[in-house]
């Protein structure tokens, strides 16, 4: 939409020029050629997608997420740019701003904080620019939606933790407090434990969020409540996988890798190879490849001016501020020592990666 508003603007300007000129259409042509010509060399069909991202140095975004979301605009014939707002706010409400202002036709946003960004969201929709809240919620209608299913990640997660610890004391390592995925998680994991809470079975013993997901944090934190607890810590429901390895981290100064259960998600190489060798029980893998590709694809068509609603895969999904949103939610697995062979077929880790201190023939895939 905004690229046929900028050309409606080129194009009535050119006709004021024609009139002004009369009948004089040497000149005239020469004058508006030029104008026409700029018009197609910095835009036409060439469209543009900016994607701000919160923190690029996690794993997962350089190694699966981008690629994905680049071929799939590459497939489309759109221009890709992008920013890195080292998880400042500050930053990332800015990085929309300059992206924006180098002509992009449609956004990606990966959220640092939902709330906080939603001046800049809504100054880019205002101008017509679609925008897609990536993997993490913004609380704004006009936006489309694109993640998992982090409700269903934190049933997963709950589920096989509860399996190996049907009683005893838990940790809940959640994430950042301003990103809505962290209560989502929560949220799931409530709902397959709360039965055993209210019947005394499992006893929460320590729970915290922690600062931008950061491993260095979860590692502080569940020390914390080990020394509170003295070590008297069965499982530990951890979040995500990079999380998880800060809580396996604290667990192994203490000699209780291992021995508590703990769980992660998103598949990262680490915590994948922390499950084959036993001191992780679950990363629920959400193929961030999958992702990517959706959200590159529905960018696309969206910067080519297709409606939100018209984008395949779309729902409903209403939010926890209240409002309706328009949404592509994608299915994730669970992955354990059971099926270890899952991420193996789909080449999202090596043999080698996934196997490594892990004695041979003890669990499948190694």
């Amino acid at each position: 939409m905004r690229r046929w508003v900028r050309l409606l603007v080129l194009v009535t300007a050119f006709a004021m020029v024609a009139a002004a000129c009369g009948d004089d259409t040497s000149d005239t042509t020469a004058a508006g050629g030029g104008g026409t010509d700029t018009t197609a060399a910095g835009g036409g069909d060439d469209f543009i997608v900016g994607v701000s991202w919160n923190n690029y140095n996690e794993e997962r975004w350089a190694k699966s997420d981008e690629p994905a979301i680049k071929a799939a605009l590459d497939a489309a014939g759109v221009q890709y740019i992008n920013t890195d707002a080292g998880s400042s706010v500050e930053q990332q409400l800015a990085d929309v701003e300059q992206l924006i202002s180098q002509g992009a036709d449609a956004l990606i946003i990966l959220a640092q904080d939902g709330t906080a960004i939603l001046p800049a969201v809504q100054s880019a929709l205002d101008q017509g620019i679609p925008v897609i809240a990536y993997d993490r919620l913004i609380e704004d209608p006009r936006a489309l939606y694109i993640t998992f299913d982090n409700v269903e990640v934190g049933r997963m997660q709950a589920r096989v933790v509860f399996e190996q610890v049907p009683t005893g004391n838990y940790v809940f390592i959640k994430g950042n407090s301003a990103d809505a995925n962290a209560d989502f998680l929560r949220g799931g994991q409530q709902e397959i434990l709360q039965a055993a809470i209210d019947a005394g079975d499992i006893v929460n013993v320590g729970e915290s969020y922690t600062d931008n997901w950061d491993p260095a944090v979860a590692q502080t934190n569940m020390e914390q409540f080990l020394t509170v607890n003295d070590n008297n810590v069965d499982a530990v429901v951890a979040s995500n996988d990079g999380m998880a390895g800060g809580v396996v981290a604290a667990l192994a100064a203490q000699g209780l890798d291992g021995i508590v259960v703990v769980s992660g998600q998103d598949g990262d190489a680490a915590a994948l190879n922390r499950v084959a060798l036993g001191t992780q029980a679950v990363s629920v893998w959400k193929d961030a490849r999958e992702l990517g590709a959706a959200a590159g694809a529905a960018a696309a068509e969206l910067a080519k001016g297709m409606a939100m609603g018209s984008i395949a895969g779309t729902a409903p999904f209403d939010s926890p501020g209240g409002n309706s949103m328009t949404s592509v939610l994608l299915p994730p697995i669970p992955i354990t020592q059971d099926n270890l062979n899952v991420v193996l077929d789909a080449g999202w880790i090596d043999a080698a990666t996934l196997c490594q201190g892990v004695a041979a023939g003890s669990v499948g895939g190694c």
